[in-house]
């Protein structure tokens, strides 16, 4: 049996020659020296021989090369060649795509909505492309995914370290779909080991609607900004729907904002009909927005539409502000604006099935299975009048009773003091 003391007193000869070791493994010498670790087996009534690897600093040890050994005599085992395997494992090095390559071919050819295509994009060629574009699929590891998130996380974005995560998963899961053997790295790295959250059931009270029109006023932002704000409250859209809007959706004379499916979460068109509040609100915007197609333009380019942290930093300037001036108004999002929307509404006692179609939700349940845009119109351009009526109230401090169809109107507690 062979030690390390042995192989590094081996000398070549005039001609190559082999040493036994044990569990049928060999070194062969070479007249050059060169020391190789093989190993000879027969399969399917065929002698092969496999090579292990080679011995030396460059090379692999002799205790790697009797573990390599253990290995190769499993496969056999199990009718599977080690010769060909390897000769198949060198083959897919070669022939590997990159991480990069992988990530192309998951955007073009996995199913998802428009939008949602539109937003892994973006974080792709920002977050991953930078760092693993020519990485092969095998040299990406769970730690380098863990550092590369934590990384973004310290800079203040979690959310976005998240979707980094759960975009790699994707892009793997894809590669390992279409014959890629590799382990997923996103598999021991899981959401919780990034960031947490806190639930998403943050909604206004009628007293917090009244402060934050109060005191956004005080907040150092464009018109525009403020009656966006309004607006996304009034009409319950999320916020890619408004600051993508184009003023060929909005139809003045039929009171409708028809937003194109391919703009909309579930690629189903959807109608917003407006109140009047509404109306006067978006009359507004279009004296503001100039020559520009955009509801809500670029401050700096009228040919784009604003940035998507604009509102985010007022609803930090807002909740800033009322501190300041002592008034109870917690943290919120816009997406909470669309949250509040429905919450109040129901809590009023309007129809379920109206405010979910306000949302662009579509029951699953349906056997339908259609969402139609124009479902309830009367109804929920009713609802959406009082819904503007209703606010306009709060925020001047006084009760509002919406009628409802039937009429039972229930009356939500506004703090006097505020």
């Amino acid at each position: 049996m062979l030690t390390d003391a042995a192989l590094k007193n081996l000398k070549p000869k005039e001609k190559a020659y082999k040493v036994s070791d044990r569990d049928g493994m060999y070194v062969r010498v070479t007249t050059g020296g060169a020391i190789s670790f093989r190993m000879d087996y027969r399969l399917n009534g065929r002698r092969e021989t496999v090579t292990l690897g080679r011995y030396g600093p460059s090379g692999i040890s002799l205790a790697r090369a009797r573990e390599k050994c253990i290995d190769a005599r499993r496969m056999v085992a199990e009718g599977l060649s080690p010769s060909i395997e390897k000769q198949r494992e060198k083959r897919r090095i070669k022939e590997a795509k990159s991480f990069g390559e992988f990530g192309e071919k998951w955007l073009k050819l996995a199913p998802m909505a428009d939008s949602t295509r539109a937003m892994r994009r973006s974080i792709f060629e920002r977050e991953l492309l930078p760092v693993w574009r020519n990485r092969l699929l095998s040299e990406i590891t769970p730690g380098d995914l863990r550092a590369h998130c934590l990384t973004i996380v310290d800079r203040g974005a979690p959310a976005t370290a998240i979707h980094v995560r759960d975009i790699l998963k994707q892009i793997y899961g894809f590669a390992i779909l279409h014959g890629e053997r590799t382990a997923n790295p996103a598999d021991e790295v899981g959401p919780a080991s990034i960031a947490t959250f806190k639930p998403k059931d943050r909604s206004l009270s009628p007293s917090e609607i009244r402060v934050l029109f109060k005191v956004i006023d005080k907040v150092a932002t464009l018109p525009t900004i403020r009656l966006g704000m309004k607006f996304f409250l009034l009409s319950m859209v999320r916020k890619s729907e408004l600051q993508d809007a184009v003023w060929d959706e909005v139809d003045f004379e039929n009171a409708v904002w028809s937003i194109p499916k391919e703009r909309m979460k579930r690629s189903k068109a959807h109608n917003v009909y407006l109140s009047t509040q509404m109306l006067d609100i978006l009359i507004a915007l279009k004296t503001c927005a100039g020559n520009s197609k955009y509801v809500l333009p670029s401050r700096y380019d009228a040919d784009a539409p604003m940035s998507r942290a604009t509102f985010n930093r007022v609803t930090y300037a807002v909740v800033d502000q009322a501190a300041k001036d002592g008034l109870p108004l917690e943290p919120f999002t816009v997406h909470d604006l669309r949250r509040t929307g429905s919450t109040l509404l129901n809590e009023l006692g309007f129809n379920s099935d109206w405010i979910e179609k306000c949302l662009a939700h579509e029951d699953g349940r349906s056997s339908r299975g259609v969402y139609n845009k124009a479902e309830y119109e009367q109804q929920r351009r009713h609802m959406m009048q009082e819904w503007s009526n209703t606010v306009d109230a709060w925020v001047a401090g006084q009760r509002y009773a919406p009628v409802l169809l039937p009429p039972t109107a229930p009356l939500l507690d506004l703090d006097p003091s505020l």
